[in-house]
């Protein structure tokens, strides 16, 4: 009697800290985010986010130093499959911009910050050559850990299988030690 009620409570205990990791991981994996791109005076923005509603797939702005309104940018409507959406913005003079995506149901994607460089000056005997690297949205994020990547959910459903594979391994290494004749 006793062992019953204590397997069942631990039974419960466990299965309750397994889906602990996988409840967690829900609102990560539900936004996918965007990827910001810089190829000379061009600026391209991608993602898997967005659904297609009424034939459109949503909007994104480019948002130059001291715009912070989404409707105050130049604006590209996102085209592509349900895999992935795209826009792009051509002839960007130098400078820090902020790529805002927003899915045609309302919510937004993502947002990234990127730096568009001048180009250098053409040298006759090689083709010309751009640097662009995208900024930092918000800085170094303490203590957040890869906060900096978005991960997939394979990626995040993989990792709570492993966490909650964890939990169930240590609970069963110490009822096992607990009671070293039993299975």
């Amino acid at each position: 009697m006793r062992t019953t009620r204590f397997l069942s409570r631990s039974g419960q205990l466990l299965a309750a800290a397994a889906a602990l990791p996988v409840g967690l991981a829900g609102p990560s994996t539900a936004a996918s985010g965007i990827s910001v791109s810089t190829n000379a005076s061009t600026v391209s923005v991608v993602t898997s986010a967005c659904t297609q509603i009424n034939g459109s797939w949503g909007n994104a702005s480019l948002l130059a130093a001291g715009q912070t309104n989404f409707a105050e940018g130049r604006q590209a409507a996102l085209s592509g499959t349900t895999v992935s959406q795209s826009a792009a913005w051509s002839d960007i003079s130098p400078g820090t911009y902020t790529v805002v995506v927003v899915c045609s149901n309302g919510g937004t994607a993502g947002s990234q910050s990127v730096i568009v460089s001048a180009a250098k000056a053409p040298n006759p005997t090689q083709a010309p050559q751009t640097t662009a690297t995208p900024a930092p949205q918000r800085g170094v994020a303490g203590g957040e850990g890869g906060t900096v990547h978005d991960y997939g959910p394979v990626t995040i459903g993989i990792g709570a299988a492993l966490v909650g594979g964890g939990v169930i391994a240590a609970g069963w290494y110490l009822r096992r030690r607990s009671k070293p004749h039993r299975l």
